[in-house]
């Protein structure tokens, strides 16, 4: 059973980065064991970039960090550090959001899946991982709470 969408806040370490997101209730998040994610030990979860939103002038204390294909575009706040969100390699039409960066309160469950990033092409052809980022608008629904 799909959780509807509801519509999620969250940032950086330093609160200058803020965003919002409309998400289920209860998500996947994905563990990838690439350089990038096990250094930093980010797991998160994937959405269209229609349901994303950057908030006030969060994008000033952005930076942006690429490597290897430069598709990922690994975006970090200059004061603090912390990526609470990035575009993925798996969707670059869509938003990574770190879960832990969410404000507590509205994610009800989180499914961690792991993504081998070592392994980076056969995993994206056996993971489902590049639907992520795709609308479904028949199943979703935006909460109303």
């Amino acid at each position: 059973m799909e959780s509807e969408l509801l519509l999620h806040s969250g940032g950086c370490h330093c609160r200058r980065v803020r965003w919002e997101v409309e998400a289920p209730t209860s998500v996947v998040a994905w563990k990838c064991n690439c350089s990038d994610c096990s250094m930093r030990g980010n797991i998160h979860f994937i959405v269209p970039s229609e349901r994303f939103k950057l908030l006030g002038n969060s994008d000033q204390y952005l930076t942006t960090y690429t490597f290897g294909t430069h598709t990922a575009k690994h975006t970090f706040c200059k004061v603090c550090g912390i990526t609470s969100f990035y575009k993925p390699r798996s969707n670059p039409d869509g938003i990574a959001v770190t879960y832990r960066c969410v404000d507590p309160g509205t994610l009800a469950h989180v499914e961690i899946k792991q993504f081998d990033g070592q392994n980076w092409e056969s995993s994206y052809d056996s993971s489902g991982v590049s639907s992520c980022s795709k609308m479904d608008t028949e199943k979703a629904k935006v909460g109303s709470s």
